[in-house]
């Protein structure tokens, strides 16, 4: 039997990748539910009821254990977001019509005070200079109200910015799409993988890791 880790996007696999090395722990993440080109990819909700139903037939045949999910709370918040998700897990395994459910599910959801994604904790755990970056809040406060990002733009932007011009070597920027993005940037050092605000969901992963 084996434990599966289901996560939102491409970007939170590289994350996730990257912290499970931190903590040495064995876990298997499948594909992300959304592409890194699908910039909103409608919280992911339905898209994970697709996800469950392709494991359905590996936890009929009792071949999966435990499956984790980890997603962004968004504005929604962690319970919203949390009771969605366990609707869908509702909806399919109540499809399966298996008297004895032998899948243990459990979900995070990742937020900074209860919302914001990936990007919201990326930024609590920067471990360099953030000079660039931080000059996006005054370029924020300069623009017209219907111009100004959301929070949620906002922090994509901020990270991009710190990880390509904070981050990066002017030879790492001359090619900045391979050596400046996340999957390049969270093997860097320029995170604190120590930061408590990773203490719940390191014990959500160590949980997960456990047979």
């Amino acid at each position: 039997m084996s434990n599966i880790l289901i996560v939102e996007s491409e970007n939170d696999k590289y994350f996730i990748e990257a912290l499970i090395q931190n903590i040495n722990l064995d876990i298997k993440i499948g594909e992300p539910i959304c592409t890194i080109d699908e910039y909103e990819c409608l919280g992911g909700i339905g898209k994970l009821e697709e996800r469950l139903r392709a494991l359905t037939h590996r936890i009929i045949k009792g071949e999966i254990y435990k499956i984790g999910i980890i997603f962004d709370a968004d504005k929604v918040g962690v319970k919203e977001r949390t009771i969605q998700i366990q609707e869908k897990i509702y909806l399919v395994m109540n499809e399966l019509n298996i008297e004895h459910r032998t899948v243990i599910f459990d979900c995070y959801i990742q937020n900074k005070d209860g919302n914001g994604e990936l990007e919201t904790v990326l930024k609590e755990m920067k471990s360099e200079d953030s000079t660039v970056a931080d000059c996006l809040g005054a370029w924020q406060e300069c623009l017209p109200t219907d111009k100004k990002l959301n929070q949620k733009e906002f922090d994509k932007f901020w990270i991009q910015i710190y990880q390509r011009y904070d981050c990066c070597t002017k030879r790492e920027s001359k090619r900045a799409g391979e050596k400046c993005n996340n999957e390049a940037s969270l093997k860097k050092d320029i995170y604190d993988f120590d930061n408590e605000i990773l203490d719940n969901l390191k014990e959500f992963l160590q949980e997960l890791g456990e047979q």
